[in-house]
């Protein structure tokens, strides 16, 4: 679940530690592409085979060797799912967070989802 993988990065972060593995899945593989390309995190990497096929994940630290990632805020829960039009989504952070959602065409960033006009379920924040 996401949930599991964002804490591991978080708390990976914390302790200044270099990668960080995961078990594979499809959500969480979409989920760590958009992080991938907005910078979040390093590169991501599949290995493996089917029965155990795990995400090998590099994290990012600033020049300072503080963790890139320095907050994040789950939304949806299995208890409470939370689903928005396309015209209530909002920039995170003036712009320097990030909004995560799942709609019809995929799991993709507040911004794209914005511009195709769609909607669905907001997953999390991170800034």
């Amino acid at each position: 679940m996401y949930t599991d993988l964002l804490v591991k990065i978080k708390n990976a972060q914390a302790v200044k530690s270099e990668t960080v593995k995961s078990p594979y899945s499809i959500m969480d593989k979409a989920i760590l592409d958009i992080l991938e390309k907005k910078n979040f995190v390093g590169t991501v990497e599949v290995k493996g085979r089917a029965p155990k096929k795990v995400l090998d994940i590099n994290l990012k630290y600033d020049t300072a060797g503080k963790g890139v990632i320095s907050g994040v805020k789950i939304l949806s829960k299995p208890s409470r799912h939370l689903y928005v039009g396309y015209e209530e989504i909002r920039p995170v952070k003036q712009g320097f967070g990030l909004l995560v959602v799942s709609t019809s065409k995929g799991i993709m960033d507040g911004s794209m989802a914005r511009k195709s006009k769609l909607g669905g379920e907001l997953l999390f924040e991170i800034w």
